[in-house]
């Protein structure tokens, strides 16, 4: 009978992080402080915080000091054996301000999600060191955006590469707009927009990590999925509960989930199961995309259960623009790996359970990451 993972308690964080929260607490460094404080500008700083998260930096080196349990940084990769003719082969640096033409459309978000994505699609080159900056209309599209955002901070857009699997012509971007930083403008759904026009591919991915919604997902899983929400009661409160869906299922090239094997080790080993593939049959088991930061517990605080299987911050905002392109939309979905599942309450405060959920992105995001890459490789090499 296989052993049923209980939800993520302080003997968890001791096993599979080395943190103690009373014992650590006095001696966190403060570049690794999580802000649990209440209202739109905290909930700003925790995003803010895992969007820049740096693994692959003296940052991500503090971070494992702290969480001596914790896997290292993606120099220990081991690199995937991929089925013939179907490796990814990066292209030459890209020309022109535009994004190159592409059968699909790659996008995603934070820092260590770049990094673990282009590790597998773009091997020898990454996300922060090697890919082209995108700017593209970025003056007019940043006079849209607030002061301090990621995207004005760099004054890009984001960075991106092309690569090859298969037959497929691929374009990854790694964004620096964000719904959860640009503003109440929603500058993200111009960049989208955008990023589409330049590619005309036939298939849009947006991925990268999220909180797991409910007991059964562990660190690792991936969620594919059509359907999206938003829940959203702060900034975006107009939009909350509007509801997308792509026409299709994406397609899915089989046993992509074998590959997986290669680095789950470095996932923690609390997980009772190899990673799966878990595909969403409607809103219900879909993305939920909130405009807070908000994440799964026992006591459903943020109210999550019941509306998705993973909840994150932007990616309806591609369903809403989808929807206003009417004929002229590509076909979307969505590629999420649970980076951080269900916490639970008892024993926790709600301020522990917050900076438990940012610990657990930043000691197995980039890992969690590697698993959405490959089923990203996976539907670009069969669409």
């Amino acid at each position: 009978m296989a052993r049923l993972r209980a939800s993520v308690d302080a003997g968890w964080i001791r096993r599979n992080l080395g943190i103690d929260y009373r014992r650590d607490a006095s001696r966190r460094p403060a570049g690794l402080s999580v802000d649990v404080g209440k209202g739109a500008a905290a909930t700003r700083a925790v995003q803010r915080e895992l969007i820049d998260f740096d693994s692959e930096s003296a940052q991500g080196e503090a971070f494992r000091a702290l969480a001596s349990a914790a896997p290292g940084g993606l120099d220990d990769f081991i690199a995937i054996k991929w089925p013939r003719g179907l490796a990814p082969t990066p292209g030459r640096r890209p020309r022109g301000e535009s994004l190159p033409r592409a059968d699909v459309l790659i996008v995603t978000w934070t820092m260590d999600e770049g990094h673990a994505l282009s590790r597998v699609l773009t091997p020898g080159l990454d996300s922060r060191d090697d890919w082209k900056p995108y700017t593209k209309n970025y003056e007019a599209i940043a006079a849209e955006m607030r002061p301090g955002c990621p995207a004005r901070n760099y004054k890009r857009l984001g960075t991106y590469w092309t690569t090859v699997i298969g037959s497929r012509r691929v374009t990854l971007f790694k964004s620096d707009s964000h719904m959860s930083q640009d503003g109440p403008k929603l500058a993200n759904a111009a960049v989208w927009q955008q990023i589409i026009e330049d590619c005309r591919p036939r298939w849009v991915i947006t991925t990268g990590t999220g909180g797991g919604i409910g007991p059964r997902l562990e660190v690792g899983d991936v969620i594919v999925s059509r359907f999206v929400s938003f829940d959203c009661q702060r900034q975006f409160k107009t939009l909350n509960g509007q509801s997308y869906a792509c026409t299709e299922n994406p397609p899915l090239r089989r046993n992509a989930s074998d590959l997986f094997s290669y680095n789950a080790k470095f996932l923690p080993t609390d997980n009772t199961r190899p990673p799966q593939i878990i595909k969403s049959t409607g809103a219900s088991s879909g993305i939920l995309t909130t405009d807070f930061f908000g994440f799964d517990n026992t006591d459903n605080t943020y109210g999550l259960q019941g509306k998705g299987d993973l909840s994150e911050m932007g990616d309806a905002v591609l369903g809403m623009v989808c929807a206003q392109l009417g004929a002229r939309a590509p076909r979307y979905t969505i590629v999420r790996n649970v980076s951080d599942p269900q916490i639970n309450s008892s024993g926790l405060t709600l301020a522990q359970q917050t900076t438990a959920a940012a610990d657990i992105y930043k000691a197995y995001g980039r890992w969690s990451t590697i698993c959405s890459a490959i089923v990203c490789w996976a539907i670009a090499a069969t669409a």
